[in-house]
């Protein structure tokens, strides 16, 4: 139990990553990314545009760490929030009630956003925010428990996934890490009727609860009273076992790092990863005190919720084609134009300090 919260600041290293995650949504939007990897194939420059795109399988690009990088800052956030909402005398029934009304809504939103397809109403459950209303939810449960015990529940969460991967045996469905011969795709027959194309499964929720639980863990840290040095050297050490242990499991083909799935080898490995990008960020931005520049990000960042919403339902559907036949549908311009419209909208919420949260 958190019975002595510290009143700190925002964590702007957190807002910036946000940001940055966000960002980094916009453009792949506004198929940049894709434009980039088409022009440049055969090219030494397409080993690295397509880092920007999942990996087909086995295997870890960068943009497999976005949704990682996610997941654990809405867990860092949840962490500040449940500290701010504790010292502003909120008792935990009320913080559960708040909690629980958060996922409510990003569930919606998450179904909201497969919802409308061109053959009629489909439900679905593999969009990020539905994922997140899990998460947040199992994260907030356990936020009191002491961190050893928080570890050994996600821990278990990990282990809990490879057992339902490799010992279900159901007919058709008992490959435990080939694509659509999986439990994650029989798991998603029962649940939707249906199964991704594109190997994705609903299930992912259970073993990515750990990048949730884990944010709220190092939020809890940045919290505590421990000195800087002692709160970086914590987060490389859990970085470096994640990325050690996560692609040991992948080396030795004892568990395939496998996003599409989670498979725990990806949790281990990505969440090392996100954990370098948080060690940095913070030591450049909340002790070094290099906060030049940082509103490029910043205005993004803080209204998150609203440009994920708006790229996913309101662009993809009818916004990017506009601008696309106003620029004469030229695809880097299109893209381009649409970054800075996107962008733009961000930045003027931000000036009328307009901030959509759930």
């Amino acid at each position: 139990m958190l019975t002595n919260p510290v009143d700190h600041s925002r964590l702007l290293s957190l807002d910036f990553l946000r940001g940055l995650i966000m960002i980094l949504l916009v453009l792949e939007s506004t198929g940049i990314y894709w434009q980039l990897i088409q022009s440049t194939e055969g090219s030494s420059a397409h080993a690295f545009f397509i880092q920007f795109e999942h990996h087909p399988w086995n295997g870890l690009r960068f943009w497999d760490l976005v949704q990682p990088a996610f997941m654990f800052m809405a867990g860092t956030a949840l962490a500040y929030s449940l500290n701010k909402q504790t010292l502003e005398g909120k008792s935990w029934w009320q913080q559960f009630l708040k909690t629980l009304k958060r996922c409510g809504w990003l569930f919606f939103w998450g179904v909201l956003d497969y919802a409308v397809r061109d053959n009629g109403l489909s439900f679905e459950l593999w969009d990020v925010l539905t994922q997140l209303s899990f998460t947040t939810l199992i994260a907030f449960l356990i936020y009191r428990w002491s961190p050893a015990a928080q570890i050994g529940f996600s821990i278990g969460l990990l282990i809990l996934t490879e057992a339902l991967y490799r010992f279900s045996n159901i007919p058709g469905f008992d490959q435990p890490f080939v694509d659509q011969h999986n439990f994650g795709n029989y798991m998603d027959l029962v649940l939707m009727n249906k199964v991704n194309g594109g190997g994705w499964v609903a299930i992912n929720c259970i073993p990515t609860a750990c990048h949730t639980i884990w944010g709220a863990l190092a939020g809890k840290l940045l919290l505590s009273n421990r000195t800087r040095p002692e709160k970086m050297n914590t987060l490389v050490i859990a970085a470096i076992v994640g990325l050690i242990t996560g692609y040991l499991l992948d080396i030795t083909s004892i568990t395939p790092i496998i996003k599409r799935i989670a498979t725990s080898s990806f949790v281990l490995a990505s969440a090392g990863w996100v954990l370098f990008a948080l060690v940095i960020s913070y030591w450049w931005i909340d002790i070094k005190n290099h906060r030049n520049n940082l509103k490029f990000f910043l205005v993004v960042g803080m209204n998150s919720l609203f440009i994920y919403l708006f790229i996913e339902i309101v662009a993809s559907r009818w916004f990017n084609g506009y601008i696309g036949a106003l620029t004469l549908n030229t695809p880097f311009v299109t893209s381009l134009v649409l970054f800075a419209l996107e962008w733009g909208m961000c930045y003027w919420l931000y000036k009328q300090r307009i901030f959509f949260k759930v």
